[in-house]
C-alpha cells in the first residue's frame, strides 16, 4: 500500500484520528469508509440469560443496553465466528449498574469504557445476568460497527492571490476538514473555520486537491484507529482476491 499511496496523519490518537490519503479516487475512498464502518468484525453481546430482574426495566429493554456496550475485540485469528465469549453481571441497588461492572471470563474481551451506565438499582432491586459476546459484522448489526464516526473530506489547497481592495469589508468564508498552505497540513479548527482569521485582508483561492482525501475515523473503542483502519483495508483487498479468480473461471 505504501508504494502506491501516500498515508500522513493530520491527528493521532488511539480512538480519534485524521489521516491524509493521496492518491485513491472518490470511489475508492467511499470503499474504505464502508468498508470501517461494515466488513470489520467486533465483539458484542448478543444473548442474555437474565437471573434476576427486578429493576423497572423489561429483560428485553436490558439486553439492548448490555448489546450496546463496546467490547475490546480481539487480535485477528484469536475467535472465530462461532466462538462465544460469557461476561456475568451482578449489582444489587440502592446502586448504578455501569458496564464496568461486567465480568468477562476471557481478559482479551472486556468492557472498552467502564463508565456507560445501564440502569439505576432503587433498594432491594436486583440486576443479575450471564450475557453471550460473539464476532459479527456491523453490515450485519449496529452493534457491531467499531467506527461510530467514519466520514472523508477533499483536501483544499488555499493560496493567497493579493490583498483585499482598501476600505472592502472583509467576509467570513467558512471552510472545514484540513487545508494545505504552502505544503503545510492546517486543520481548520485552529482558525475557528473562518479563512478570513488565518489571512485577514488577504483574497485568496481554495480549490480541492484531486485524489487526495482526509478522513476522520472515531472509533467506540472496540479496536483502536489504526486496526479498525489496517482490517478494513485487508478486506477490501480480500474481496478483490476472490473477484480475480472468479473471473479467472
Amino acid at each position: 500500500m505504501s508504494e502506491e499511496y501516500d498515508v500522513e496523519f493530520v491527528e493521532h490518537g488511539e480512538r480519534e484520528a485524521r489521516f491524509l490519503v493521496r492518491g485513491i479516487s472518490p470511489g475508492f475512498a467511499n470503499g474504505i469508509r464502508r468498508a470501517m464502518v461494515a466488513d470489520v468484525p467486533t465483539m458484542a453481546i448478543d444473548t442474555v440469560r437474565f437471573i434476576e430482574n427486578s429493576s423497572v426495566m423489561f429483560d428485553e429493554q436490558l439486553a439492548l443496553r448490555l448489546g450496546l456496550v463496546p467490547l475490546t475485540t480481539p487480535p485477528e485469528g484469536e475467535f472465530g465466528e462461532d466462538d462465544t465469549v460469557t461476561l456475568s453481571i451482578d449489582v444489587e441497588g440502592p446502586a448504578t449498574a455501569y458496564s464496568g461492572d461486567l465480568v468477562s471470563e476471557d481478559d482479551l474481551v472486556q468492557p472498552a469504557d467502564e463508565n456507560v451506565p445501564i440502569i439505576e438499582l432503587k433498594e432491594d432491586q436486583r440486576l443479575e445476568a450471564e450475557a453471550d459476546a460473539v464476532l459479527d459484522h456491523g453490515k450485519d448489526h449496529a452493534k457491531h460497527q467499531g467506527g461510530v464516526a467514519i466520514g472523508y473530506r477533499h483536501l483544499q489547497r488555499v493560496e493567497v492571490v493579493g490583498d483585499l481592495p482598501e476600505f472592502e469589508d472583509e467576509e467570513s468564508r467558512i471552510v472545514r476538514g484540513v487545508i494545505e498552505d504552502d505544503g503545510e497540513l492546517v486543520p481548520t479548527s485552529e482558525f475557528d473555520h473562518d479563512l478570513s482569521n488565518r489571512y485577514p485582508g488577504k483574497e485568496v483561492e481554495v480549490e480541492d486537491v484531486p485524489n487526495a482525501f482526509v478522513f476522520h475515523v472515531e472509533t467506540d473503542g472496540s479496536l483502536d484507529v489504526e486496526e479498525l483502519v489496517t482490517r478494513a483495508a485487508d478486506s477490501i483487498e480480500a474481496r478483490a482476491t476472490d473477484l480475480e479468480e472468479a473471473v479467472q473461471l
